[in-house]
């Protein structure tokens, strides 16, 4: 009885001093998003002429994708796929049937913000929207939700302008352009500043959007401090999308003698029209046509510019974060939506598929992300929502089409988890990128180009046409229609491309 009591007593002191075993605090999720960035817009990524210091920090600090894409879109507004793809999980032609339940508020609980949000995150959202859902039926923290672009009212003149040039005026078209269209003339042409001002877009409300929603993301920044809660911030800036405006002082960054002509430059694409990127899309007809090489190096200094205000205000928000003494658990993940022609191959606009227009950066860093390290495999830009889901651990529902990367950041996996990335824009562009070749389809004049993406990165000899390269011709649209019967695609290629 007495070695029982000792034997007890053992026991009781043993067990009281024995520490509890906690259960991981799930991990924080920053998510910065940008609009209308290409990959090729971050210094440390390789371009040499835009200054984007705190963007570098990231890529030295985290693991970065090189080849993150987006997969089209089924009109000219490509943000609003990626964006409807991304908070769903969904394809371009599955989310395209899907959008009507978000207008008629159903399967709201099946987005990402409410995804996290069940898993018992502290949700919060600032800065552009424009998919069907309202931003705070998604999100529980919502404050400046931003249209589609800075001055939205710009996409319905130039409607009107369209409507006009159809209806038989002999005016112009080019002249029925609301002003910061189809310019500059010349280099005399003083009717748009992008320091002004009185030409509202992101000076509307007295203060540049990016720096209001940088003042939001620090106000979460200070919520979440003051909770238990892991966070998820889902922090969208419409920089660096047009009208791209931006304070003198980073305008002034950049001297139109220093800014170089992109290689793959022309005064006009050939195919412009027959793919849907005439003077009457709207991003097109930001430039004159034919395109001048003054005009091009404005819009490119415009751009690099802000970019460079943008990069300021991410500087800002990610040296909040690391104030809060939660950064050994936090994760920030960031991308755009996809790319910005900018001048190669004479566009302006996004609604190409040449990578410079479906090509975004994309970054990631947290506490067991490997530093400075670059993976070449493919992925989506979409692919951040599975990620994050299994960062917080979080199972990924069957009804989400996109997939993690962490096995690729570890190193476990070393393939891409897709065959091929497929893109389709409405029914004018189709394209599969595979084993390092790119196939270009503009089914309305049955056109087809063939790029290889190793020995021409800038995608300016087509090969298509080549005796040598018909086979790989063959391979790649077979296995085109085969992607487009996995992602529902309502275009039958088979019935107007004969090889």
């Amino acid at each position: 009885m007495k070695n029982l009591l000792i034997a007890f007593l053992l026991f009781s002191v043993f067990a009281c001093n024995t520490p509890k075993k906690e259960t991981p605090k799930k991990p924080n999720v920053v998510f910065i998003f940008a609009d209308d960035m290409t990959y090729t817009a971050i210094n440390a990524l390789g371009n040499s002429e835009i200054q984007t210091p705190n963007l570098d920090k990231l890529v030295s600090g985290g693991t970065t994708f090189t080849n993150a894409y987006n997969m089209g879109a089924w009109n000219g507004a490509i943000c609003t796929a990626s964006r409807s793809m991304l908070l769903s999980g969904r394809t371009v032609w599955d989310v395209n049937n899907f959008r009507k339940n978000w207008s008629n508020n159903k399967e709201l609980d099946k987005t990402w913000g409410k995804l996290m949000e069940n898993a018992g995150y502290d949700t919060y959202m600032t800065g552009k929207w424009h998919i069907d859902a309202k931003a705070d039926s998604v999100f529980q923290n919502v404050k400046h939700i931003r249209p589609g672009m800075p001055g939205d009212e710009w996409e319905h003149e130039i409607q009107v302008a369209k409507f006009k040039s159809i209806e038989g005026t002999d005016t112009d078209p080019a002249t029925l352009m609301p002003v910061g269209y189809n310019r500059p003339l010349s280099e005399q042409d003083t009717t748009w500043s992008p320091t002004d001002t009185k030409f509202g877009g992101f000076w509307e409300g007295g203060k540049h959007w990016s720096e209001v929603l940088k003042d939001d993301a620090l106000n979460f920044i200070e919520k979440a401090e003051n909770s238990d809660n892991p966070f998820f911030m889902y922090l969208a800036f419409n920089a660096p999308h047009d009208p791209r405006q931006a304070p003198k002082e980073y305008i002034d960054k950049y001297p139109l003698e220093k800014i170089n002509l992109p290689e793959s430059w022309l005064p006009e694409y050939p195919f412009k029209d027959d793919m849907g990127c005439g003077p009457d899309l709207r991003d097109e007809a930001l430039a004159p046509f034919p395109r001048t090489e003054y005009a091009t190096k404005v819009h490119i200094q415009e751009y690099y510019a802000i970019i460079t205000h943008l990069d300021a205000q991410i500087g800002k928000v990610i040296d909040r974060l690391e104030a809060t003494g939660k950064m050994d658990n936090t994760y920030i993940i960031f991308t755009a939506d996809h790319g910005l022609a900018i001048g190669k191959h004479g566009l302006i606009g996004k609604q190409s598929q040449f990578d410079h227009s479906i090509r975004a950066p994309f970054m990631i860093t947290g506490p067991d992300i490997p530093k400075n390290k670059k993976i070449n495999e493919d992925i989506y830009i979409q692919d951040a929502m599975a990620t994050s889901l299994e960062l917080a651990n979080i199972e990924k529902p069957n009804y989400v089409f996109f997939n993690s990367f962490l096995d690729l950041v570890s190193g476990e996996q070393t393939k891409s988890n897709y065959n091929a990335i497929y893109n389709g824009y409405v029914d004018l562009q189709r394209m599969i990128r595979k084993d390092g070749f790119k196939l270009i389809i503009y089914p309305k004049i049955k056109k087809v180009l063939l790029f290889d993406l190793t020995n021409d990165p800038e995608e300016m000899n087509n090969l298509a046409d080549n005796a040598a390269y018909k086979e790989k011709v063959e391979i790649l649209f077979n296995d085109l229609v085969k992607l487009q019967k996995d992602m529902n695609d309502p275009l039958d290629l088979t019935s107007i491309i004969k090889l």
